[in-house]
């Protein structure tokens, strides 16, 4: 198998923490998502990373990435065994997508105005959200799943994106610390997501 990720995505670090989670053996290449090389663009008519290649089957989009990971590969598992369980982490991690990388991604990639709109509306989402994080060890769960996989990442570029979490919010800074020292995690970071907490020290 072969990952085609780009060092400082989100949607691949993400990937990247199910495979360290689960140990798996894989190839991963890192590529520039602005500029993506001949088998990328071969495997994915979308042109995007993460892309995964296993054999002749080609995958593109990071939570479909993720589930086929964590179907083929089942221990230790990332999605609840019950259909209710599996169905409520799939809508966490559709909302964390639509209610938080949507912002990530305004503030990325807007002019100043929207991007410091989009970062007073993560700051105060998070802030809202404060009671999820601090009801249980991970996400809405007392086990590590996928929908960690999908927050961590994000919480991790806070700092990069100049959002600056208050005090009110001091139940998601707890998860914050909790989850960057899971093992996963650590194994997980690229050398330029280690950079961007080191360019800030």
């Amino acid at each position: 198998m072969t990952l085609f990720s780009d060092p400082k995505c989100p949607y691949c670090h993400r990937v990247r923490m199910v495979l360290a989670e689960k140990k798996i053996s894989i190839d991963i290449v890192d590529v520039d998502a602005q500029d993506l090389p001949a088998p990328v663009l071969e495997a994915n008519p979308y042109g995007t990373v993460p892309t995964l290649v296993d054999r002749d089957l080609s995958l593109y989009e990071s939570q479909i990435i993720m589930e086929y990971l964590d179907e083929r590969f089942p221990h230790p598992p990332l999605l609840p065994v019950d259909p209710v369980g599996r169905a409520s982490a799939r809508l966490f991690m559709y909302r964390v997508d639509r209610d938080w990388y949507s912002l990530m991604g305004r503030i990325s990639l807007g002019d100043e105005e929207t991007a410091a709109q989009a970062r007073t509306e993560l700051r105060d989402s998070l802030t809202a959200s404060a009671p999820i994080f601090g009801a249980s060890p991970f996400f809405m769960s007392d086990e590590f799943s996928l929908v960690d996989c999908c927050v961590a990442p994000l919480l991790w570029r806070l700092p990069a994106l100049g959002v600056d979490l208050p005090a009110a919010a001091v139940a998601v800074t707890e998860y914050s610390t909790r989850i960057f020292e899971w093992p996963s995690f650590r194994r997980s970071l690229s050398d330029a997501e280690r950079e961007m907490v080191a360019d800030l020290a």
